[in-house]
């Protein structure tokens, strides 16, 4: 199946921010890809009630995920984190402590901040899992550029966008019939489907809604997998200096 990941995201393809209405498929973007590879992931957790709902249902499901975890959310959860590992769920870095202000300041507090995640992650387990993929709290459009991506890659990790978004985290209060809609809708034409939804103490409909959309993708044929420190990374296209050429395409790096 790796090999045919690998296969999957070698195509190149235009990227654009989170809230691009109007994707362009780059050259290559659009070759026949027999494997369909759906990727569901959940930002901002570990809560209580909703994380472990959530879990109930994706055990119910048969269906593996990928939590992007908040660091001072584990805090007083560690059962909750415990469990996602010991279900077979991946766990990413999502920062400690999801302060936009904070975070964002400069490229050495996101380290910082991702690294403290790590830590916090491991002393949770009681084990060294060691996570190497992260996601930008509201994505890394318009965040990232040349020099902040290279100072990650130093680092040694890869950064995960998504390419369909349910909106939950814009709009909680979306109902279940909207949610499984707005994840009918793809940023690209891409076969791989990166799924961001979120598990915050306001996303009940996201519950409800989960079912639904596993069952939207296995009836397209999608096989659902988790995001590991070998997946090739997928992120949004780089903001450029004004001076400079803006980059048109990006490609997945393996």
């Amino acid at each position: 199946m790796k090999q045919n990941i690998k296969r999957v995201l070698m195509a190149s393809f235009m990227i654009f921010g989170c809230f691009s209405q109007n994707p362009v498929l780059a050259e290559g973007a659009d070759e026949q890809i027999d494997e369909k590879i759906a990727y569901l992931t959940y930002d901002d957790g570990p809560t209580t009630g909703i994380t472990e709902e959530l879990l109930d249902i994706l055990k119910k499901e048969g269906v593996k995920a990928t939590f992007f975890v908040v660091g001072k959310e584990i805090i007083d959860k560690e059962h909750i984190l415990k469990r996602m590992h010991d279900e077979g769920h991946t766990i990413g870095l999502h920062t400690y402590s999801h302060d936009y202000k904070k975070v964002y300041s400069s490229p050495q507090i996101f380290i910082d901040e991702m690294k403290q995640t790590q830590e916090t992650i491991n002393k949770a387990l009681g084990e060294e899992v060691v996570a190497n993929f992260i996601r930008f709290p509201g994505g890394s459009a318009g965040k990232l550029t040349p020099e902040f991506y290279d100072i990650i890659k130093a680092n040694g990790y890869t950064i995960f966008d998504w390419n369909v978004s349910i909106e939950d985290g814009i709009n909680p209060r979306y109902s279940p019939y909207e949610l499984l809609e707005n994840a009918k809708k793809p940023l690209d034409k891409q076969t791989v489907r990166i799924i961001l939804a979120h598990c915050n103490l306001t996303n009940k409909n996201t519950c409800i809604a989960t079912p639904q959309i596993i069952a939207y993708y296995k009836g397209l044929g999608y096989t659902f997998d988790t995001i590991t420190n070998d997946t090739p990374e997928y992120y949004f296209k780089y903001r450029q200096p004004t001076e400079q050429k803006q980059t048109t395409t990006q490609q997945f790096r393996l």
